[in-house]
Order: structure tokens, then sequence, then C-alpha cells
């Protein structure tokens, strides 16, 4: 077990603690930074969920850099971006931050790109690596998520709702990558049409 793999799987053991801190009933006040109010218990949250989005960019990072790619990192670092993305997309639906079909979008998408991910392991063995508009669409989930459970505080004294302009541009990204990676893969399902 290489250190990104670690970093992986502390990103896997994060999700629960990120799901205990928001959705226990848990009343730790109000906090006002830059002239908006936020409760603490998202704070927290948005403060774990930015600390296990920063061992995505680790893991990757010392991966690439000291030639330690692995099946299991391929395998299990996006899964657990997965994981950690759709429970956060879930809780903020259950908040009313976003849009329940815009969640369905990309909770499909994950679960689509997923079972492609399976079917060509199982066919080649090799497991389907991240290509660049996946990891724009991991990005700008990662700081939407952020920033909605930030209330958007970042940019309050500007008043731009960059929360929602991540939201979107992250919905753009999932779609176009979900196509992407069906379109570069679809030589996997070539048999199933011939038959």
């Amino acid at each position: 077990m290489n250190l990104p793999n670690k970093l992986t799987v502390v990103r896997i053991i994060l999700i629960p603690i990120f799901m205990l801190v928001l959705l226990l009933p848990l009343d730790w006040g109000m906090v006002t930074w830059a002239g908006t109010q936020i409760e603490v218990t998202h704070l927290v949250g948005a403060i774990i969920f930015a600390a296990a989005s920063l061992t995505d960019f680790l893991d990757g990072q010392i991966a690439r850099r000291q030639h330690l790619v692995s099946n299991f990192g391929k395998f299990a670092d996006p899964l657990a971006d997965k994981m950690l993305v759709m429970t956060a997309f879930i809780i903020l639906v259950a908040f009313n931050q976003v849009p329940s079909w815009v969640a369905a979008i990309i909770v499909c998408r994950e679960l689509a790109v997923t079972g492609l991910r399976l079917i060509i392991v199982e066919n080649d063995g090799q497991v389907m690596a991240a290509a660049m508009p996946g990891k724009i669409k991991t990005t700008t989930q990662m700081i939407a998520i952020i920033l909605l459970f930030l209330n958007n505080v970042l940019f309050a004294a500007i008043s731009v709702p960059m929360a929602a302009i991540f939201l979107y541009i992250c919905l753009f990204f999932t779609i176009y990558s979900g196509i992407d990676y069906f379109v570069q893969n679809r030589a996997i399902f070539s048999d199933s049409f011939e038959k």
C-alpha cells in the first residue's frame, strides 16, 4: 500500500465523518464571515470536504511524480471521488442548495462511468484512467460543493454567485466527460451490436 493509495483510503474514511458532521442534529451555532452567516456545521463540513479533496490532488501528484501508478489507484481514486462528491450533492439537495435534477444527472453519470470502467476491466484487464474532461469535472464539482457549503462567502463582497456558476460548469463537464468516456470506449460495445 503506497502513499497515494493510503491517501485514497483516507479520503474514503473522511466520507462518513463528513456525513455525521452535517447530518447529525448538532447545533454549533453560526459564524459571520465577510458579512455572511454560515452554520458552523456547514463550515466544518466544508473544511472536511476540502481536506478530502486535497488528498485527491496529492495522491495523483505523488503517484505520477514517483511513478507509483497502480491499478488499485486507478480504480479506487475515481471511486473515492465519486463517493465523496455524490454524498455531498445528496446532502446539498437535502439542504435545498442544489436542484435535485442536477444531482440526479451527476449521480447517473457517475454510476454509468463506473459501470463502463468495470466492463473495460472485465474485457481487457486494464483500468480506465481519468481523462482531462473528467479531471476538470472533478475539480469544478469540488469547488462548487465547497462554495455551496460556505454559502458563497468567498465571493460575498462582490455579490457574484460563484457557487451557482461552478455548479453549472461542473454539470456541463459532468455530461461532456461522461459522453466522452463512452465515445472513446465505444469499441467495447461493438460485439453487442454485431450480434
